[in-house]
């Protein structure tokens, strides 16, 4: 179907193709809400949280992977499309062609930006030089053949400032990476630098704790309030901001897994939508209804959301209900009454077969899904949690509008 065959208006207009536009449009299919369109003009949808474990060689890369023609809802028209701006007031969403939808009710869920220029040099270097990132699926292959290969020298992980998606990701490979040199018999001859920007490697104190002891039991040296401001791929350098300080040290390295800064995609970062107290362009969204505050016809989750809580697809599961329950209210003339409380789960890896999960709220109260297990304690039935149970929940639950 060509973008020319679709009706210019929607009762339901979702932008976004990813975990968060696929659920609720779910959810809404399963509601019965008819006229439900979604704009996503990508042909491949990822379940991102996979990439760590492929990065640390545990998991195959296609094991991510579905076309997004599997996961489209049935009844949902796909609008192969990208987004371009959104009028708010007179409800109109711009696509890349020039087309203009209209819309009754719209749903925000475009995900954010990787600022890969974000680093001076950053660009220029990925995918060569001993740079990698798993925050690319074609790079997270790269990530584990450059950490199987290394014997000796210095890695370097690090983290931007700003939030970023899935924020245990940057640390989680660089323990990965050190258990497996451990396992050769090679870690005391490699020096591991971990860059995070926070004053702790988590902020809830009971994971920050196991965390920070993770780090120590690795050799890895943690540098608190410092991140990477600049990366010479030729000399392999990169230059590293310890903001407290107010110092610039350069590095060496022999391999660097780098997180670019991120932020929301331009179109929105520059509309009306973008949450003013924002520096990072995220939409506006009222933390409890997920509705923007100042046009209640729009509703926003995901990474977009300008929420205080971590950006993960654990959040998702948990906005979506939300985002549709108010969603339908709305349609049926009733107020918003649903509430989402900032839930957020990091499954944090620290070696081979072994898990933290970190479940916590807005007010960083820890929220387990399992209370009689111990989660704060690195687990291997957590392990196998992230590797094979929740990719189905994710496959066979979320996308289906079932969990």
């Amino acid at each position: 179907m060509t973008p020319a065959a679709a009706p210019s208006h929607h009762p339901v207009l979702i932008v976004g193709g990813g975990t968060a536009g696929i659920t609720v449009a779910a959810r809404l299919r399963r509601a019965g809400v008819r006229g439900i369109a979604l704009l996503e003009p990508s042909e491949t949808h990822w379940y991102q949280p996979l990439w760590t474990l492929v990065g640390g060689g545990q998991a195959p890369l296609r094991a991510s992977l579905r076309t997004e023609a599997e996961v489209i809802p049935p009844g949902v028209r796909w609008l192969r499309e990208r987004a371009t701006a959104v009028d708010p007031a007179a409800r109109t969403v711009t696509t890349g062609s020039g087309r203009v939808l209209s819309y009754g009710r719209l749903v925000l869920a475009p995900g954010l930006r990787l600022d890969w220029d974000g680093v001076p040099g950053l660009a220029t270097a990925l995918g060569h030089s001993g740079v990698s990132s798993n925050y690319r699926p074609d790079l997270a292959p790269l990530t584990w053949d450059l950490i199987r290969r290394m014997r000796r020298g210095t890695a370097v992980f690090t983290m931007p400032s700003g939030p970023v998606k899935c924020g245990g990701a940057p640390q989680k490979i660089a323990y990965l990476a050190a258990d497996y040199w451990r396992k050769r018999g090679v870690l005391g001859a490699i020096r591991i630098i971990l860059v995070i920007p926070e004053p702790a490697l988590f902020k809830v104190p009971v994971f920050d704790r196991a965390l920070t002891e993770t780090a120590r039991r690795y050799g890895i040296e943690v540098r608190l309030r410092s991140e990477l401001t600049g990366l010479d791929g030729t000399a392999r350098e990169a230059e590293i901001t310890d903001h407290a300080a107010g110092t610039k040290e350069t590095v060496r390295y022999d391999l660097l897994h780098a997180v670019p800064p991120q932020a929301a995609p331009e179109w929105l970062a520059e509309g009306p939508l973008a949450d003013p107290g924002s520096p990072y362009g995220y939409v506006k969204a009222d933390r409890e209804t997920l509705q923007h505050p100042d046009f209640p016809d729009v509703f926003v989750l995901g990474d977009v959301a300008n929420l205080p809580t971590s950006k993960t697809g654990a959040a998702i599961r948990k906005q979506a209900p939300v985002v549709v329950a108010n969603l339908l209210a709305g349609l049926r003339g009733r107020p918003a009454a649903a509430r989402y409380d900032g839930y957020t789960s990091c499954p944090l890896v620290t070696a081979r077969h072994k898990m933290l999960l970190a479940e916590f709220d807005y007010d960083l109260k820890p929220t387990p899904s399992f209370p009689f297990i111990d989660t704060t304690r690195e687990r291997t039935d957590m392990w196998y949690l992230k590797r094979y149970g929740l990719p189905q929940l994710y496959f066979k639950g979320m996308l289906k509008g079932l969990a």
